[in-house]
């Protein structure tokens, strides 16, 4: 029985230390495969060690962003892994050179077979040296929308909305049209389309969509928010609005915050929204009244509303007040909301100090705000929806001679410099128009002159001691006209 189970191992050692072929100088038995099978696994498995810590310890702490630390690691973890598999050959005896005769005669074989793998592994490298994309990066391709979380040497792996895995070969990123929403950085554009009735005032429609935007926290002021119109539909004005947010990835969510926040704004304003278009044809004409009557009924595609209680105040109209604005058509009343903007103030708020720079213009559209004189604790006045302050300050460049806060909540439509500057270079006769108003209060305007006299705010090329000439060369000077 000994005898039989050492004869066996005899015969198994035969087995494994037997020739099967030779590769110059060495043979290749099955004890060799086996101990090169072992010294890969060692290696591969070093060479991810390596990566990890050169990825998660040593270029964080040389400053290296993710992106770079991805690349950077990937690229030298395959390296350290090649040269180990080239040592560890050598010291098998195994010629090197003489193996990549061999090498090449199979690679032409391997190279047909495995095309799609090659074409992979070299897309891989191309990636991760050229870097279209990046750890990190929002992507869109193929209508899948993701996260970049891996970019390997044959795939990449990206993490969708969904929080679900797409494996993408490299082949596809080399080759497909990429749409990287955040290539330099996460800000992007949302558009949002909204249809009206085609007896809607289109100002009016501006003006809600654009309050709308404001309203929307994500949204960003710079730039700001855009409203386009689109085009005339059965029965509905189309117009699209543009907002731009620093999380492009949460469009969705914004798109949905943004529709809801308008359709309260356009039904606080009347407007209505068109249902699918049609038509109702009537046998009988007089059951016409009845059915218009009905609160419920719908004509033409729009459901029949009865008048809106407590309308919010509109700032065209609110704008048409103020002197400057009176004569404006609605188009250029347009204008002049879309270079506006939404404020929003909490109770005990302050909007500005006494001896801030004037260079916005405010209307109340809801709310109320006190003014008065900080230093001393003097009240001046009360301030209610449908009031308007600062134009003068705007206007000249005046600083602030009293400070403002907000008695309770308030939202107001404000008009800044830049904005009104926008206005003036469209519309360069309003400015004339501002300097003979302002010219029927020359008593104020000489008071204004001489205050920032002593400030030292009045150029000497400007000054003038007719204060209408004053105000004219004051207008050019801080609009640049």
């Amino acid at each position: 029985m000994l005898e039989a189970i050492q004869k066996l191992l005899v015969n198994l050692a035969q087995l494994f230390t037997t020739p099967l072929l030779f590769i110059g100088d060495t043979y290749i038995s099955l004890s060799l495969l086996f101990q090169l099978g072992i010294y890969l696994i060692i290696v591969l498995l070093l060479g991810r060690l390596f990566k990890n810590l050169l990825k998660k310890v040593l270029l964080v702490k040389l400053g290296i962003d993710k992106a770079n630390r991805e690349a950077i690691s990937t690229i030298f973890s395959y390296g350290l892994s090649t040269l180990g598999i080239i040592v560890i050959l050598q010291t098998q005896g195994f010629n090197v050179s003489s193996l990549a005769v061999l090498a090449g005669g199979l690679g032409v074989g391997i190279g047909l077979g495995f095309q799609n793998i090659t074409k992979n592994f070299i897309s891989g490298l191309n990636v991760l040296i050229e870097r279209p994309i990046k750890i990190g990066d929002f992507i869109e391709l193929e209508n899948d929308l993701g996260f970049v979380e891996e970019i390997g040497l044959r795939s990449t792996r990206i993490r969708t909305l969904k929080d679900s895995h797409v494996i993408i070969p490299n082949g596809m990123l080399i080759e497909g049209k990429i749409h990287n929403l955040t290539y330099d950085n996460f800000k992007g554009r949302i558009e949002v389309d909204v249809f009206v009735s085609d007896d809607s005032d289109p100002v009016l429609v501006t003006e809600a969509i654009l309050m709308s935007a404001y309203m929307e926290p994500a949204v960003l002021r710079e730039p700001p928010p855009k409203v386009l119109f689109l085009g005339f539909q059965d029965n509905a004005f189309k117009f699209q609005l543009w907002v731009w947010v620093n999380e492009i990835y949460n469009e969705p969510i914004y798109m949905s915050s943004l529709r809801f926040i308008i359709q309260h704004n356009l039904h606080q304003q009347g407007i209505l929204i068109p249902w699918d278009h049609f038509n109702i044809y009537l046998h009988h004409p007089q059951d016409s009244k009845n059915l218009e009557s009905s609160q419920n009924t719908v004509i033409h595609g729009l459901k029949n509303h009865q008048s809106i209680p407590n309308k919010p105040l509109s700032a065209r109209d609110l704008l048409m007040q103020v002197t400057y604005f009176e004569n404006f058509t609605d188009v250029e009343l347009r204008k002049l909301i879309e270079v506006g903007y939404r404020k929003r103030l909490k109770p005990l708020d302050f909007l500005f100090h006494e001896g801030d720079p004037g260079d916005t213009f405010y209307i109340i559209l809801s709310g109320s705000v006190e003014v008065f004189v900080e230093k001393i604790n003097k009240h001046l006045t009360t301030l209610k929806a449908g009031k308007f302050f600062g134009e003068l300050a705007l206007m000249l460049g005046i600083p602030r001679t009293a400070s403002v806060r907000a008695i309770e909540d308030t939202i107001l439509f404000a008009i800044h410099k830049k904005g009104f500057e926008k206005i003036l270079h469209e519309n360069p006769e309003l400015a004339e128009v501002i300097v003979q108003e302002l010219a029927k209060h020359q008593e104020e305007l000489s008071e204004r002159q001489n205050e920032l006299r002593e400030l030292g705010l009045v150029d000497a090329e400007e000054d003038d001691k007719n204060p209408v000439i004053w105000v004219r060369n004051r207008l050019k000077n801080l609009f640049d006209l």
